[in-house]
């Protein structure tokens, strides 16, 4: 018996799992990010919760797992219907908002309680505003964000590298005669794909100091709307896509668009399905830009989830 705490931000599902998940090893979140996508008995605690029928081809959650010191609140593993990613925004925004309903930390219910966190990429933090006991929004700050490559060749497409805690690569969506709308979702996929294929092994994919953090995970369509403000659509792992204007994907824009923008602009970061992020830098350190990514999360249930073993479907399957 599985039980999990399930959210969405900005449309985008995350499934918190809060009881009967195996125990990870390692003496940091980044191993037992190694350890789990390793263990076929952890594994298919993912599968099961990820993949049809208890989950979808889009399909986002997290294992919690201890922080690395005494220093964070907690330590989390992201996870997809692929695997296990290095970082992920929304889930962070989402989190924070368990961590107050929950009472994981001590919350201040007409200020702002900061929930420290520990993800494969390093250590960030919600800031979470509550007003009269009611959480208004969460505050995401970020590792720091960086280009990595501008203009590079991908399969006939010419993309811009950066990254935001994850890897991504980004183009305008006009580039290829498509925009940002749910008609156009099927052939961004297609590109997604096939740009993703065509970064794999590049130069412009690598972390500069942690192996373990290379590879393109995901590709931004983005179509310009105003100066500092965008709408975008993150294809990322093998064809799934974000709902959400992508938190980490946010902070790798950011990381571009700080060196056209002027000092001080807050993005509008749009979604697909019409959710919106602020987001600015917050400070500008030598090995990148800070970003702080505002949004909101939502609780739409709390589940328990079983595997009987006489299923032939077993832990599940995909279609995409």
């Amino acid at each position: 018996m599985i039980q999990t705490i399930d959210y969405h931000t900005g449309g985008e599902p995350f499934r918190v799992v809060v009881g009967g998940a195996p125990e990870i090893g390692g003496a940091s979140v980044l191993e037992r990010r190694s350890t789990a996508a390793g263990s076929e008995e952890i594994d298919r605690v993912r599968r099961l919760l990820c993949h049809e029928p208890r989950g979808h081809a889009d399909m986002y959650g997290c294992f919690l797992v201890p922080p690395d010191d005494e220093g964070a609140d907690l330590g989390v593993l992201f996870w997809h219907k692929d695997g296990y990613s290095t970082a992920c925004g929304h889930g962070t925004i989402a989190l924070g908002v368990h961590a107050v309903r929950e009472g994981l930390v001590e919350a201040d219910p007409d200020g702002v309680t900061d929930v420290v966190i520990d993800v494969p990429s390093g250590r960030v933090t919600a800031r979470v505003l509550m007003k009269g006991g009611r959480i208004i929004s969460v505050t995401f700050r970020n590792v720091p964000s960086y280009v990595l490559a501008r203009s590079v060749p991908a399969g006939g497409s010419e993309v811009d590298v950066s990254y935001g805690g994850a890897i991504y690569a980004s183009l305008p969506a006009a580039s290829l005669g498509l925009s940002v709308r749910p008609e156009h979702l099927t052939a961004l996929i297609e590109h997604g794909r096939r740009i993703k294929a065509a970064l794999a092994g590049h130069p412009a994919a690598r972390h500069p100091t942690d192996e373990r953090l290379s590879g393109i995970y995901g590709v931004i369509f983005y179509d310009a709307l105003g100066p500092a403000h965008q709408r975008n659509v993150t294809v990322f792992a093998d064809g799934e896509v974000d709902r959400s204007p992508c938190g980490s994907g946010t902070a790798a824009r950011l990381a571009l668009l700080a060196d056209e923008l002027p000092e001080g602009f807050t993005l509008t970061h749009d979604s697909i399905v019409g959710s919106s992020f602020k987001a600015w830098v917050a400070e500008t350190t030598a090995e990148g830009v800070i970003p702080e990514i505002e949004g909101m999360a939502y609780r739409t249930g709390r589940h328990s989830f079983e595997l009987d073993p006489h299923d032939p479907i077993g832990t599940g399957f995909t279609l995409r």
